[in-house]
């Protein structure tokens, strides 16, 4: 039989006391530590609070040094483009880049000036503007990639096509010389007769067709590095590899 009585009830009061102060040890550990998650919370929130109330003055700084960044690097592709258009054409132009920047992105459209009259580059000039200032944009952003990524070869194929002939020698001798400049070898592939840039090439290949044995191609000229003609050309700032147009 089960004991009864005062001493039954009192140990199972004790037992129940002691679970009690277990669960309450138990749940004091949670609710510590529940608030000290709450206060980590607390405190990270208000840091970053903090930080978006930065933002937008940081994104405006931002903002401003990429204007400036980018204007100084602008102004030089300006006056670089400005004196191959002046050296080909032989033309008072000034090319103008207009930047803007919309939601972190910046935009740059270029045109070209006369007197202080916009001209659209696509149809001024016949479209001669154009083969110039797509020449020296693709010369310029080669010119500053990575050499160990990025071999500086540029192939321009009939760049010439809206240029007179009469002015097809003095745009091939820019463009020798700048690609001398910057270390890129350029292979320039024109309809133009061969004497209009055969004198400028380092090497000249003719390619014929054949209906027997397919096209030949043909080595017309080719010249030592120091015998290729040299323009005056303002100084463009690259990493140097091999020279050589062609």
């Amino acid at each position: 039989m089960a004991e009864t009585g005062p001493a039954v009830e009192l140990a199972a009061l004790t037992a129940e006391r002691r679970e009690l102060t277990r669960r309450l040890d138990r749940l004091s550990g949670q609710a510590a530590a529940i608030v000290a998650a709450h206060g980590q919370a607390r405190r990270e929130l208000l840091d970053v609070e903090a930080f978006l109330d930065l933002a937008p003055k940081a994104a405006a700084r931002l903002e401003e040094l990429t204007q400036e960044l980018f204007g100084q690097v602008l102004d030089e592709i300006e006056t670089e483009l400005t004196h191959a258009v002046r050296e080909i054409l032989g033309q008072n132009r000034t090319v103008k880049a207009r930047r803007s920047l919309n939601k972190g992105k910046l935009s740059i459209e270029f045109e070209m000036e006369q007197d202080g009259q916009a001209e659209d580059i696509l149809t001024g000039q016949g479209g001669s503007v154009c083969n110039i200032l797509s020449v020296g944009l693709r010369l310029i952003a080669l010119s500053q990639l990575d050499p160990d990524e990025h071999r500086p070869f540029l192939v321009l194929d009939e760049q010439d096509c809206w240029l007179r002939p009469d002015l097809v020698p003095g745009f091939v001798r820019l463009v020798a010389a700048i690609a001398d400049r910057l270390g890129i070898q350029v292979l320039y592939i024109s309809h133009h007769p061969v004497d209009l840039f055969a004198l400028e090439a380092r090497r000249v290949y003719v390619l014929r067709p054949g209906r027997e044995h397919g096209p030949s191609l043909e080595i017309l000229t080719d010249r030592p590095l120091e015998a290729s003609a040299s323009a005056d050309i303002p100084t463009f700032e690259a990493a140097a590899t091999s020279p050589g147009g062609e």
